[in-house]
């Protein structure tokens, strides 16, 4: 199915909207771009551009008009900085476009709040902030590269693990007033040089991110505590925590074990909406006649709805899970996962 697909555009990734922005522009113009880029940069989006069948004319528009209100952005951002541009952009576009768009620049442009904490070493960083309050914890956390996360969220005792964790997946815009407040208390000699950004951060996504990089028994107590306190929210971090596209991840030994419990209609659906990759690593775990039988299946089964392949996915990815429960297979996390053969 084209990645074009309308009922995919809200979801296009940053690469895929410059890809079509340069499809939109024409190979001259876009040819001027590329010099500007780095050469793995052109390689990425060589790669979309060449992934992308067709563009319609709604998403033309749509690329070129967010791409047009960036630019605006920057123009009032060099003109008379943050505040003018958000005042400028809200006439404009009204607050809350105003604020997704100075949020897109802000990621890239500005100096990230807490950046003195993502260059400090984890141990170093543990001892630094685990007597803040909570919410504290997880405004920095919610800033800092999941990995570093990951090792600071083990590290807290346990009555904090899952009260952070929380806070962190309901956690959405902070207001550069309270970053600039807590940075002050943290680190007063930074605090001057902190611009004023409406970012975006912590959220389920967040979380799940920094889960898939603890240790087992770290995400286990949290998952188990949050199960208890909110179970809705517990329910969509688990969704979240392992996706089809990470059976790339599971040695050959898991895979052969939890392609007995999935029926090869459902595979076959599961199959149709993933990458070369994926299929090619299933394939290998598999006799030659049921890879025979399962590439039929999807060479006769037709158009299927992108939905039915997210379900069929899901109940796959819930398997895998319940069997990980279960210690029949292994998911590997972070550097502490180390298997014993």
């Amino acid at each position: 199915m084209a990645k074009t697909d309308l009922s995919r555009k809200e979801r296009l990734s940053g690469k895929e909207k410059a890809a079509m922005l340069l499809i939109a522009l024409g190979p001259e113009r876009s040819a001027e771009i590329f010099k500007h880029l780095k050469d793995d940069e052109i390689e990425q989006l060589t790669l979309e551009i060449a992934n992308i069948r067709t563009v319609s004319p709604e998403e033309k528009e749509k690329v070129l008009e967010e791409f047009y209100q960036i630019c605006l952005a920057q123009n009032y951002i060099a003109e008379g900085g943050i505040s003018y541009a958000k005042e400028i952009l809200e006439k404009a576009l009204g607050t809350q476009k105003a604020l997704d768009v100075l949020n897109k620049l802000t990621v890239s442009l500005q100096v990230r709040p807490f950046d003195f904490v993502r260059k400090a070493d984890p141990s170093q960083l543990i001892n630094f902030i685990q007597n803040e309050h909570p919410q504290t914890i997880a405004l920095i956390l919610s800033y800092l590269k999941p990995q570093q996360s990951s090792i600071v969220l083990s590290a807290l005792p346990q009555d904090k693990q899952a009260d952070v964790a929380r806070r962190i997946a309901t956690m959405d815009r902070t207001s550069p007033e309270v970053i600039k407040e807590v940075e002050r208390v943290l680190e007063k000699k930074l605090s001057s040089i902190v611009t004023e950004d409406f970012t975006a951060a912590g959220g389920v996504q967040a979380i799940v991110d920094i889960l898939n990089n603890v240790d087992r028994g770290t995400e286990k107590y949290i998952m188990e505590t949050l199960e208890v306190e909110d179970t809705d929210l517990a329910e969509e971090i688990k969704k979240r925590m392992f996706v089809f596209e990470d059976i790339l991840s599971l040695d050959n030994r898991s895979i052969q074990r939890f392609l007995r419990e999935v029926d090869n209609n459902q595979l076959a659906i599961a199959l149709k909406g993933t990458n070369e990759e994926v299929q090619s690593k299933i394939y290998a775990n598999m006799s030659k006649r049921m890879v025979e039988m399962v590439k039929e299946d999807i060479e006769f089964m037709g158009p299927v709805r992108i939905k039915d392949v997210e379900e069929a996915q899901q109940k796959i990815v819930n398997i895998i899970r319940k069997l990980e429960d279960a210690g029949e297979i292994v998911i590997s996390r972070g550097a502490g996962d180390d298997v014993l053969v």
